[in-house]
């Protein structure tokens, strides 16, 4: 079979259909492909249907439809893969189980065929050492839930042929997902090791009794997570010296590096993992997965509609038939939306002012910082 046009893909298999698997089956069948999936696990179709349920709300949100794609149950790797213009591999992050099924993956796919693993951070190197065609076999590292949040990062290593790396980027990218290309492998990638320096500090705050769970995690939400999502902490630092970047490394450079030395691979002690567990259950304030992804997912939504529209203080929002517009109250964007009406019904988002927020009756009545 000979590689289509990544614009033009319209078969693609998903292997193995937990919840990043069935993420990516939701997408793709919104985009209108056909999707063939493999899972042996005897509760998989059950699962692989709860997670297109669950994606519903924002696809429909998106404009798509996973009826406008045609859901294939294979009963075996090879059957799914059999004609896949391109496959996505999604099991659990287990360096044997993907090394295992990535060999059966590329021995069931056309050669020419793209194959991406969802790891998280294992080297596509190590994952693709069994198999025949190592040079397409890439890494397409989603962030959950895959329907939803753009970002997928595209990682090869040196057996990885350069247009491998360019037909996955413009096929994510057809596919409504923001691309990045690693330059070369590394553990962990690029997006996981920014989480993970911000939860190696997170551990050390705790540790350290420094400040609550709830706090620590408000830190970012209502602080730098709020500018980061705009704008990435690079060119956030840029603006925090009149002079630049450059300005700001000689100012601040020896102030962080005293800041973070004491966090660098400081272990977790016992008892401040049970006040993490706490603190976490205590957030979830006895919600369940379930019911926190549609609170996210809303959230998500409201934000990337403002982001996409260039329009962070009014009319940002599509005017509902049945509520008028939408005002998403700043300090709730994250999971909840209230309404208003107006007469001329052509004023929604957010709220630049106070005034305008109590004038509007949003929820708390402060306006986007």
């Amino acid at each position: 079979m000979t590689r289509p046009d990544p614009t033009e893909v319209r078969s693609v298999a998903v292997v193995a259909s937990g919840l990043i698997g069935a993420s990516w089956a939701a997408l793709f069948l919104g985009r209108g492909l056909r999707v063939a999936t493999s899972d042996p696990r005897p509760d998989a179709e059950a699962r692989l249907h709860e997670g297109l349920d669950r994606a519903k709300p924002a696809l429909d949100r998106l404009g798509l439809d996973v009826g406008r794609g045609e859901l294939v149950i294979a009963g075996s790797v090879a059957e799914a893969c059999d004609g896949a213009e391109f496959v996505q591999e999604s099991a659990f992050e287990d360096l044997g189980v993907k090394v295992a099924l990535l060999a059966e993956v590329d021995g069931a796919t056309a050669p020419g065929i793209v194959v991406a693993s969802s790891s998280s951070g294992l080297l596509p190197s190590a994952i693709a050492a069994r198999c025949a065609h190592p040079e397409r076999i890439i890494v397409g590292h989603p962030f959950n839930p895959p329907y939803l949040i753009p970002l997928v990062e595209v990682v090869g290593c040196e057996t990885t042929e350069p247009a491998v790396m360019d037909w996955a980027a413009a096929f994510y990218t057809a596919m409504g997902k923001v691309a990045i290309k690693l330059k070369r492998e590394i553990p962990g990638y690029v997006a996981n090791r920014l989480q993970s320096a911000v939860f190696r500090e997170v551990i050390h705050l705790i540790n350290e009794d420094v400040a609550s769970v709830e706090d620590i995690d408000r830190a970012i939400s209502d602080g730098p997570g709020l500018r980061w999502a705009v704008q990435g902490p690079v060119l956030t630092f840029h603006q925090a010296h009149d002079g630049g970047m450059g300005a700001f490394i000689d100012a601040f450079a020896d102030h962080i590096g005293a800041w973070v030395a004491a966090a660098d691979k400081m272990p977790l002690k016992p008892e401040a993992r049970a006040k993490l567990v706490a603190g976490a259950e205590a957030l979830a304030a006895g919600r369940d997965h379930a019911a926190l992804a549609a609170e996210r997912d809303r959230a998500v939504m409201a934000f990337l509609d403002a982001k996409d529209k260039g329009c962070w203080n009014i009319g940002c929002e599509e005017e509902d038939e049945s509520e008028g517009p939408i005002c998403v109250d700043s300090r709730k964007a994250r999971d909840t939306q209230c309404t208003y009406s107006h007469a001329d019904g052509d004023k929604s988002g957010w709220c630049s002012t106070d005034a305008e927020c109590v004038e509007n009756e949003c929820g708390d009545g402060k306006a986007f910082p």
